[in-house]
C-alpha cells in the first residue's frame, strides 16, 4: 500500500507543468496592467477569466489519480490544501491593509466588509449585495475588491471535491472519469447560457456570482480530462500555433468594453487552447517555461492580492502618476516576493499539525479571530486612528420609515418643520430631495411655512413605474411607498402650498454617463407591459400636468428643479473635495471641473433632452415653474466639485446639506416670493 502511495505521489509531481506558471504569469500582468491604466490594456482584467481557466485545469490534475483511503480522508485532504494554500497570504493581507485604509480614510466601512467577508470566501456576494460596478471609480477605492475573485474560487471548491468523490473520479473507479465530465459538462453548459442569459439584464449577478462563473474554472477541468482520455485531442491541440493563440487573446483584451460577453467567452475558449498546445518543441512553450516567468507565476496569487492593496491605498493616497508608477511597482513585487518566500510557500509546504482536522480548525480559528479584529475597526474603533483632520458635517435629523408615516418602508426619509403656519413648502423626491432638507427648513422658515419633506430612494415623483434590474425589490417597495406619499399629498394640500420636485433627473430619464445605461432599467406599463426610457418620460411629464392642474384648482403650485451637473472621474474621489484634502493626498492631483457645454450644449449636451422638457412643461402651463438649480450650481462655462473654496457636492452627485441651506435656499426663497407676488 506505501508503495503504491508512493508511486502515486510521484506521477502527481511529474504533472507539474512550468509553463502553466508562465501563463499565470501572463494573466497575473495583464490584470495589473489593466489596474494601473485601463486605457494601456482595455481588457486585461480578462485575465481573472485566464486565472479561472487555470485554476479548473490545475485542481483536476491535482487530483487525479491521487490516493484516498475513504471520503473523510479525501475532503479534509482537499480543504487541508486549500487552507494552506489561501489562508495565510490572504489573512497577512487584509490584516495590513485594514489597518492602513484606516489610516487614510475617515469611515472605511465598506472595504472593511469587503475584507472581512473575503476571509470568509464571499467577497463576491457582499460586493453583488452592494450592487458594486466593478468598473466604477469607487470600487478601485476599495482594497478588497479584486477579492470577488477567491470568493468565485472559494465556493467552486465547496461543490467541485464533492462532484470528484461522488462521480468516481476521486475514488478511481472505472467509469469515474466518463461520469465527471458528463456531470461537469452538463453543469458548464448550464452556467454559460445563464452567463449569457444574465449578463445583459444584470450584469452584477453575472460578475460576481459563482453560478454564472463555474463554467471558466470547470472548462479547464472538462480540457484536462479530454486529454488524459482522447489522444486524438491531444495531437490536434498540438497542430495549434500557441504564439498565434496568444496573439489573439492580446488582440481580444482591446475589443470596447460593450464585447464583454464576446470578449470573455473568447478568452476562455483562447485560453484553453493555449493550455493544449504548449508544448516543449514550441517556442512560446521556451518563453512561459524560463525560469524568470515561472517565478512570477509562482508568486501570482501574492501579486494578485497586494497590487490591487498597493494602487489602492495609492489612490487614497499620492496618487498615480507616470513618476510614481516604477516605486509602485517595486513595492507591488517586493510585498509579492516577501508574502511568497516567509508566509505563502513555507507554510503551503510545512504541516502544520499531524492530524488533519487540527489544521482545517486552526486555519478556520485564524479568520474568527482576525474577522474580530476587523470588526472592532468597524465598530468601536470606527475613526480612531485615521490621521487627516476629522471635520463634522451637519447632518439633518430625519424620520424614517413608520416613524415618518404609517406603512412606508425604511427606504423612506422625512424632515418635518411645524411652524404652525397654513401654508406649507412641500418637497418631494429622490435621494436629491433628502439633500435639500436643511435648504427646506432655512425657507420654510423665512417665509413663515411648515416644510414636509419625502425622499425616496432612487425614485421620481409623480411616480414613475420602474426599477432596476440588480435591485428590483427595493425599487418596487420604494414605488408603493411614493404612490402613499402621492395620497397624502393630494388629501392635504392646501391653498398657497408649493410643490417643489427635487429628483435625479439624468437617473431616471437618461443623461448619466458613467453607470445604470438605459438598459439596466425596466420601464412598467398600467398592463404590465415594458416600454422604453423616452416614453416613461413623456408619461412622467404628462402626470407633472395633472398634478399642476389639481393644485391649481387648490392654489397651490409646483416648481421643479432642474438637473445638476455630475461627477465621473471624481466618483467618490476624495481629492476633489476640500474636506478631503489631507497632508497625506496632497500630491494627488485631480481635474475637478467639467465644461458646461458637456451637460447643456444645445443638441450635443447631455441634458440637452431633460431641458427641452422641462422647459415646455413651463412654457405651456402656466402652474408649472422651474427653478434653474443648475446655474446656482454652475454658474460659469466650467463646473466645479467647488466654488470658492466651499465644497458644492458630498459625493459625485448630491449636494451639500450646508451648501444646499446657505447657497440654495436663499434663491428658493426669492424664488417662491417672486411667484407669489406674480398672483397678487
Amino acid at each position: 500500500m506505501s508503495v503504491n502511495i508512493k508511486k502515486n505521489k510521484l506521477s502527481i509531481s511529474n504533472r507539474y507543468r512550468p509553463e502553466i506558471d508562465g501563463l499565470r504569469a501572463f494573466a497575473v500582468v495583464a490584470v495589473i496592467i489593466n489596474h494601473f491604466n485601463k486605457d494601456i490594456l482595455p481588457g486585461g482584467y480578462l485575465g481573472v477569466d485566464v486565472f479561472f481557466v487555470i485554476s479548473g485545469f490545475v485542481i483536476t490534475s491535482s487530483l487525479y489519480q491521487r490516493p484516498s483511503e475513504n471520503f473523510r480522508d479525501f475532503i479534509s485532504g482537499f480543504y487541508e490544501r486549500r487552507i494552506k494554500r489561501l489562508v495565510p497570504a490572504l489573512s497577512f493581507f487584509v490584516l495590513i491593509n485594514s489597518f492602513l485604509i484606516c489610516l487614510f480614510q475617515a469611515n472605511p466601512y465598506e472595504s472593511l466588509w469587503t475584507g472581512l467577508t473575503s476571509l470568509f470566501g464571499l467577497s463576491n456576494l457582499y460586493l453583488f449585495d452592494k450592487t458594486t460596478d466593478y468598473f466604477a471609480q469607487s470600487s478601485q477605492l476599495n482594497v478588497f475588491t479584486h477579492t470577488w475573485s477567491l470568493g468565485v474560487e472559494e465556493q467552486f471548491y465547496i461543490i467541485f471535491p464533492l462532484l470528484i468523490w461522488f462521480s468516481g473520479f476521486g475514488r478511481q473507479c472505472k467509469n469515474g472519469t466518463r461520469n465527471l465530465f458528463l456531470i461537469v459538462g452538463m453543469l458548464t453548459i448550464a452556467s454559460l447560457i445563464g452567463f449569457l442569459y444574465l449578463y445583459p439584464s444584470n450584469q452584477s449577478a453575472a460578475y460576481f456570482l459563482m453560478p454564472t462563473r463555474f463554467w471558466e474554472i470547470a472548462s479547464g477541468c472538462l480540457l484536462f480530462i479530454g486529454l488524459q482520455k482522447i489522444r486524438s485531442i491531444e495531437q490536434f491541440f498540438e497542430k495549434i500555433s500557441p504564439i498565434f493563440v496568444l496573439s489573439l487573446v492580446i488582440g481580444i483584451m482591446y475589443l470596447p468594453m460593450s464585447w464583454a460577453v464576446v470578449s470573455t467567452v473568447s478568452v476562455v475558449a483562447l485560453t484553453l487552447l493555449l493550455i493544449a498546445s504548449l508544448k516543449k518543441n514550441k517556442l512560446a512553450f521556451k518563453f512561459f517555461a524560463n525560469p524568470k516567468v515561472v517565478y512570477i507565476g509562482l508568486i501570482s496569487y501574492s501579486l494578485y492580492l497586494w497590487h490591487w492593496g498597493v494602487l489602492s491605498i495609492s489612490r487614497w493616497t499620492i496618487g498615480i502618476h507616470w513618476w510614481s508608477v516604477p516605486f509602485q511597482l517595486v513595492l507591488i513585487f517586493g510585498l509579492a516576493i516577501c508574502s511568497y518566500r516567509w508566509i505563502e510557500a513555507p507554510l503551503r509546504k510545512k504541516s502544520w499539525f499531524e492530524k488533519r482536522w487540527k489544521t482545517i480548525l486552526f486555519g478556520g480559528g485564524v479568520i474568527v479571530l482576525l474577522s474580530s479584529g476587523l470588526v472592532a475597526l468597524i465598530e468601536p474603533l470606527k475613526g480612531k486612528i485615521y490621521t487627516g483632520n476629522r471635520i463634522q458635517l451637519a447632518k439633518p435629523s430625519f424620520k424614517r420609515g413608520e416613524k415618518c408615516l404609517e406603512n412606508l418602508s425604511n427606504n423612506t426619509y422625512c424632515y418635518f418643520i411645524n411652524n404652525k403656519s397654513q401654508q406649507t413648502i412641500w418637497i418631494i423626491g429622490d435621494s436629491h430631495a433628502n439633500s435639500l432638507a436643511l435648504a427646506g427648513e432655512k425657507t420654510a422658515n423665512s417665509l413663515g411655512m411648515n416644510l414636509k419633506l419625502f425622499s425616496v430612494g432612487a425614485t421620481a415623483f409623480p411616480v414613475v413605474r420602474k426599477y432596476h434590474k440588480s435591485h428590483k425589490e427595493r425599487d418596487l417597495k420604494s414605488l408603493d411607498d411614493m404612490k402613499f406619499v402621492e395620497k397624502i399629498l393630494y388629501r392635504q394640500i392646501k391653498e398657497g402650498d408649493i410643490v417643489f420636485l427635487a429628483m435625479r433627473m439624468p437617473y431616471h430619464f437618461g443623461g448619466v454617463y458613467y453607470a445604470y445605461p438605459p438598459s439596466e432599467f425596466k420601464f412598467i406599463n398600467e398592463d404590465g407591459s415594458f416600454d422604453s426610457q423616452e416614453n416613461s418620460f413623456n408619461s412622467w411629464g404628462l402626470a407633472v400636468v395633472n398634478l399642476a392642474q389639481f393644485l391649481q384648482k387648490k392654489g397651490a403650485k409646483v416648481i421643479i428643479q432642474t438637473p445638476t451637473p455630475e461627477w465621473v472621474k471624481q466618483h467618490r474621489n476624495p481629492r476633489c473635495s476640500t474636506f478631503d484634502k489631507q497632508w497625506f493626498n496632497s500630491l494627488s492631483k485631480i481635474n475637478c471641473q467639467i465644461q458646461s457645454k458637456f451637460f447643456i450644449e444645445k443638441e450635443k449636451g447631455l441634458y440637452n433632452h431633460l431641458f427641452e422638457k422641462l422647459n415646455y412643461l413651463s412654457r405651456f402651463h402656466e402652474n408649472i415653474y422651474l427653478f434653474d438649480t443648475y446655474k446656482i450650481v454652475c454658474p460659469k462655462s466650467l463646473c466645479s466639485f467647488t466654488l470658492d473654496g466651499i465644497d458644492i457636492y458630498e459625493d459625485h452627485q448630491h449636494i451639500m446639506h450646508e451648501w444646499a441651506r446657505d447657497f440654495i435656499s436663499p434663491e428658493i426663497s426669492k424664488f417662491i416670493k417672486d411667484i407669489q407676488n406674480i398672483d397678487e
